[in-house]
């Protein structure tokens, strides 16, 4: 059983991510109809802030929630959303179309993570979770690398730039489906013991609460997490990590066919490189947390953010004409961002009991997409129309200091876990 749940969460947060980005695929050809960077990067921080809202909102709400039909429905409005974006033209007119259908597919989009960070504390335990958490948010890569192609593919089918909107959507609502005929709310609703006492293994730090007890909002709020100061540290670091992460995901294709001199399949291509590359480092990272750094999550998370502050360099100094470079640097980006987002969302999940794992997950994503995505989106675009691309660089790699160093703040706090042995 926690084999299929897994598969469920993970096919479905990453069916997730193909109607999440589709917009910044799709700039290139708006920018060609007379839009401007910085309208399209306002128009995709909507996204950003209505998400990052929406995260830690319905994560509260998700806490309380079976993740079976929360996550389900979710995912099934945000591909009709996307849908709307591709068959209805008055939804590429103005800015302010753009905007509103961006705003209201980030809120529905937030209804995806905090039902998995629930379904995982359920289902695995505190020592296994830096790896399970790992292998599962590589659905972030497989969903969000695999639309580059498909949007390639849908243009060649439908021979219209807005497939890049519809045809991902459509594969979206059968994932939906999947999700409800797979993910299970809690060992318990199945007749199985709950996880602690299955694997005999307890969080130490939560020990004398009640594991089963279900909080009130209060409660999870102000007793768990608006009090927790590692928490703070963690969701600060993340919107330096997510500036990164997106500010080089969401502007490639711009970047590359402006600067770089790639063609726009090319550019796509680039972008599901630098996804499927965060796949094994995502796995590693979680990895070397578990195993090498005895369940501190800091210690990796920061030697992959010097990693990727190396690769961003690269990334800006390689001149045009050499799209091997770009791609190599592209691919080291995203070999070694992922681990950091991953880490910071898992320790947000050590932070506090399972009853209260949406709401920490939701945190720590409301500081990451009303901070960073925001940035990434509006402030860079913003930056390049003023300073040019050398600007947006600029702002990337101070992102990367400041994320280490916000890290470096949990250096010595990691899970710990106690058995009924002592």
């Amino acid at each position: 059983m926690r084999r299929q749940v897994f598969i469920g969460i993970f096919v479905g947060y990453a069916g997730y991510y193909l109607v999440r980005k589709n917009f910044s695929l799709a700039v290139p050809y708006l920018v060609q109809e007379g839009f401007t960077k910085a309208e399209l990067g306002w128009v995709m921080s909507a996204l950003a802030i209505s998400y990052g809202l929406s995260k830690f909102v319905m994560g509260v709400f998700s806490d309380r929630s079976n993740p079976r039909y929360f996550m389900a429905a979710g995912l099934m409005f945000s591909a009709l959303i996307s849908i709307m974006y591709g068959a209805v033209p008055w939804a590429t007119s103005t800015v302010a179309v753009m905007y509103a259908l961006m705003f209201a597919n980030g809120w529905v989009q937030g209804m995806g993570w905090p039902p998995c960070g629930r379904t995982m504390t359920h289902w695995y335990s505190v020592s296994e979770r830096g790896t399970k958490v790992a292998v599962w948010n590589v659905a972030h890569n497989v969903g969000g690398g695999i639309i580059g192609p498909l949007a390639s593919l849908g243009i060649l089918l439908f021979v219209d730039w807005h497939s890049v909107f519809y045809f991902p959507a459509i594969i979206a609502l059968a994932v939906a489906v999947f999700i409800i005929l797979t993910v299970r709310d809690t060992p318990q609703s199945c007749g199985l013991p709950p996880i602690e006492e299955y694997k005999n293994e307890y969080p130490a730090e939560h020990a004398g609460s009640d594991l089963e007890r279900e909080l009130s909002a209060k409660e999870i709020l102000f007793k768990y997490v608006l009090n927790n100061k590692f928490l703070w540290y963690i969701a600060l670091a993340n919107v330096f990590v997510y500036l990164v992460r997106y500010g080089v995901l969401d502007w490639a294709p711009t970047y590359l066919t402006e600067v770089k001199d790639f063609s726009h399949n090319s550019s796509r291509w680039a972008y599901f490189l630098y996804e499927y590359a965060g796949i094994p480092g995502t796995i590693l990272c979680g990895w070397l947390s578990d195993k090498v750094f005895r369940g501190r999550r800091a210690p990796a998370g920061i030697v992959f953010m010097i990693g990727v502050a190396v690769a961003v360099l690269v990334y800006w100094f390689n001149p045009p004409g050499n799209p091997l470079v770009d791609n190599l640097a592209l691919i080291a980006i995203g070999f070694l961002i992922y681990g950091p987002v991953m880490l910071i969302g898992l320790h947000a999940l050590d932070l506090v009991p399972k009853k209260a794992a949406g709401t920490a997950a939701g945190f720590t994503g409301l500081f990451g997409y009303m901070g960073g995505t925001v940035m990434a989106n509006a402030a860079i675009g913003k930056t390049v129309d003023v300073f040019g691309w050398d600007g947006g660089f600029v702002m990337l790699v101070g992102a990367c200091v400041l994320a280490i160093f916000f890290m470096a703040l949990t250096w010595n706090h990691g899970a710990k876990v106690k058995t009924n042995n002592g």
